[in-house]
């Protein structure tokens, strides 16, 4: 056509393609020679979809994560958009120590193609760099917390560590300067830095052309179109397994997330103890334990150098010869060879650690319950709030809760005989175990002889033999039918109280014999000769029943146990967490919503 002509006169454009297409490939075209072109596709996936991210991607402490949240599960194919850059990546690792390997055995490193090899070399610390800097973008707890321990390790580089420290974080801690450092790294310096050298690195390769493993069995071929055909199925191999990696989750249980997982926010007041490197640096992670107390510069710093200096020098090193022996070639391959193997070890044994590491599956497991339920709070009708998303978990009466209680009450009570977060097992508590607390079904089993024994209720406290005890113990285990009817309304009365969230329905439904209950207490019934119950009594020595469990009454009871509507004088060591500080009334209250199943959840739609 004319147009290609006309074209063709101004650029030459038929000439390059021609050399590019129609260069000798030496033995034919081979499946070896194919993982350059998976990594220059792969590189081509991460800048297409890196800059569609971008597009939607908001750089700073309180955005990042909403930013990122909205990518993953409110745009449009966006899950898919983050899926194939985020495996890409991971793919892209496995290819580099592929092609590095194929390079060793094949001597393609050799003069005159040391600088060639150079530049590889340097491309894969750049890969690795972009690997690392991205990490952190989703702002979120792993990211975060793994990213800081990374950089931690700069500060061991002799003389100039602490400086350089200060220049990558953007000053003396973490935070929205170090954001966008890594951003301005991960999208602008690292991607020009690799076009660059890729350019070069492919210039070089066209100079010298492919480095053939002899004996060569096949005569020699153009590039196009058998190679070019082994090339293309080789990328469409890497695809389609970076798409397995995407949807592996619902492909092998119709669960979990598509796409790249997204932690909670990073919450820089909260320690971390599941993070963790992607699994790609794992080895250095399990190579650094080796190396305790002051000698950890070398595993961090001095061997890596001292490997990374090795593998520069190979090109020298593939030289030394004796008589026929190559010496050298074999001594890069075996030293290759071992560092692969090493490294592989290393990883296994670091996952094996882990896996075998209780506190580390139990912090995993609550990292992903904190991912999932920050989804849940940003799909509500309030939103992501200004502060950030991090804010709603901080907020959060089912995530807090129980860590509150787990750090300030789990000493004497338990929560379904654990420590709030469902992941600690402890010993009998000293008081009550509070699971339930208010319901019908825990003051049932308070008031059931067979159970007030147990150390459920009152513990190791000096109410264990107390008059609710012996109550229980000896009248109610002889109460007759009727009798035993007419508690069951007066549990009843006393759990409607509390006004709790689960069992509103049901207390909406037994409205009539809740109020039988409440006028059994109002009666005379015998509760009423410790406790008051809807009107003042001086005489009253326990708990007031007015409001029993509600927010209020919790509230009140948590902040001062020894106010006289509740145990008074009588308080058995239970502190005083309000009046003395222990907690805020904001901790306060959300330890109450927490222990009364008060939290947000999203309206469950019933099938037409």
């Amino acid at each position: 056509m004319k147009v290609f002509d006309w074209l063709d006169h101004r650029t030459g454009y038929r000439r390059v393609l021609h050399t590019a297409l129609y260069e000798n490939v030496p033995g034919g075209a081979r499946w070896r020679y194919v993982w350059g072109s998976t990594l220059t596709f792969t590189i081509a996936v991460q800048f297409i979809t890196g800059v569609f991210l971008w597009m939607a991607y908001s750089p700073s402490s309180q955005t990042a994560w909403e930013s990122v949240y909205y990518i993953q599960d409110v745009m449009v194919g966006g899950w898919l958009l983050r899926g194939l850059h985020h495996y890409t990546t991971h793919v892209m690792i496995i290819l580099l120590a592929l092609h590095l390997m194929q390079v060793i055995i094949d001597g393609a490193y050799k003069a005159p193609r040391e600088v060639n090899f150079w530049f590889g070399v340097i491309l894969l610390q750049l890969v690795l760099a972009l690997s690392l800097t991205g990490y952190l973008l989703p702002w979120d707890q792993k990211g975060f917390w793994a990213t800081k321990v990374a950089t931690n390790l700069v500060a061991m580089v002799p003389v100039l560590g602490p400086d350089l420290q200060r220049v990558i974080i953007g000053g003396a801690d973490y935070g929205h300067h170090t954001l966008t450092r890594f951003f301005a790294l991960h999208a602008g310096i690292l991607p020009g830095l690799i076009v660059v050298l890729l350019t070069a690195h492919i210039s070089l390769f066209r100079r010298h052309g492919l480095t053939a493993r002899l004996p060569l069995r096949k005569p020699d071929a153009a590039f196009w179109p058998d190679q070019v055909l082994r090339d293309a199925v080789a990328c469409l191999a890497v695809l389609a397994t970076v798409l397995f990696l995407i949807l592996r989750h619902r492909l092998v249980s119709s669960a979990g997330p598509l796409g790249a997982d997204l932690g909670a926010p990073a919450n820089p007041t909260e320690p971390f103890s599941a993070a963790r490197p992607d699994w790609y640096f794992l080895f250095l992670f399990q190579f650094l334990k080796l190396f305790p107390g002051g000698t950890e510069i070398w595993g961090a710093i001095l061997i890596p150098a001292l490997v990374m200096l090795v593998i520069f020098l190979m090109p020298f090193i593939g030289r030394w010869e004796i008589g026929r022996w190559r010496l050298g070639h074999g001594l890069n391959l075996g030293l290759l060879s071992g560092l692969l193997a090493g490294a592989g070890l290393l990883t296994y044994l670091a996952l094996a650690e882990d896996r075998h590491n209780p506190t580390y599956q139990a912090a995993v497991r609550e990292a992903d319950r904190e991912a999932e339920r920050v989804r849940v709070l940003a799909r509500s009708p309030a939103g992501i709030p200004p502060e950030g998303a991090v804010k709603m978990l901080r907020d959060d009466e089912f995530t807090q809760g129980p860590k509150l209680f787990a750090q300030k009450c789990a000493g004497c009570h338990r929560y379904a005989g654990h420590d709030g977060t469902g992941t600690v097992p402890l010993d009998p508590q000293a008081a009550s175990d509070l699971k339930g607390f208010a319901s019908r079904e825990w003051l049932s089993g308070l008031l059931n002889p067979d159970e007030i024994s147990t150390t459920n209720y009152f513990g190791a406290t000096k109410f264990h033999d107390s008059k609710m005890a012996k109550f229980a113990k000896k009248d109610v285990a002889n109460y007759t039918p009727e009798q035993k009817e007419d508690l069951r309304k007066i549990i009843a009365a006393v759990s409607a109280e509390a006004q709790l969230k689960a069992q509103l329905a049901l207390d909406q439904h037994d409205a009539a014999f809740i109020q039988d209950g409440r006028a059994l207490l109002q009666g005379g019934a015998k509760c009423t000769d410790c406790h008051q119950f809807h009107k003042r009594d001086e005489d009253a020595t326990a708990p007031d029943l007015t409001g029993y469990g509600s927010r209020k009454w919790l509230i009140g009871f948590i902040s001062n146990p020894a106010h006289p509507n509740y145990y008074g004088e009588r308080n058995d060591r239970m502190p005083e967490f309000g009046n003395k500080q222990i907690l805020t009334e904001r901790e306060i209250g959300l330890v109450a919503d927490w222990l009364r199943g008060d939290w947000y959840e999203p309206a469950q739609v019933k099938p037409e």
